[in-house]
């Protein structure tokens, strides 16, 4: 049996903003999603490839939480990999979502990265990879 990564989960508040900005924004397509009447809570999964081979992300939604959630001093970030940093911010930021890195090299490196932040705060990592 090989082991492999199969999912990352976070907690959102809004499922729906979370999952156009994972699919719409980011390019990820929405693989399921599946209610949990009796446990008031709803499990939405979305990545780039199929879940057999890929690892995606799992969003949980918890339906009575109402306040946002803690992002703790131990999450770091997702990353992902972009074609066109420069085009990928841009047409971020023109939907209005926050870029908390604006793209260029990473210190002490030669790899232009930026970071943005999703609708609960959570650190996205775009990486260039040609």
């Amino acid at each position: 049996m090989a082991n492999r990564l199969l999912h990352t989960m976070i907690r959102v508040l809004d499922l729906q903003k979370s999952i156009e900005f994972y699919t719409k924004l980011l390019g990820m397509r929405l693989l399921r999603r599946n209610d949990y009447e009796g446990g008031r809570f709803t499990l939405a999964f979305v990545g780039y490839g199929d879940e057999s081979d890929t690892a995606v992300l799992e969003l949980t939604h918890n339906w009575d939480q109402a306040e946002p959630y803690e992002i703790g001093s131990g999450f770091g970030h997702l990353a992902i990999g972009v074609s066109d940093i420069y085009g990928a911010c841009d047409a971020l930021r023109q939907a209005g979502v926050k870029i908390t890195r604006e793209p260029g090299p990473m210190k002490h490196g030669t790899t232009v990265i930026a970071f943005v932040e999703d609708p609960d705060g959570y650190k996205v990592e775009l990486i260039e990879r040609q």
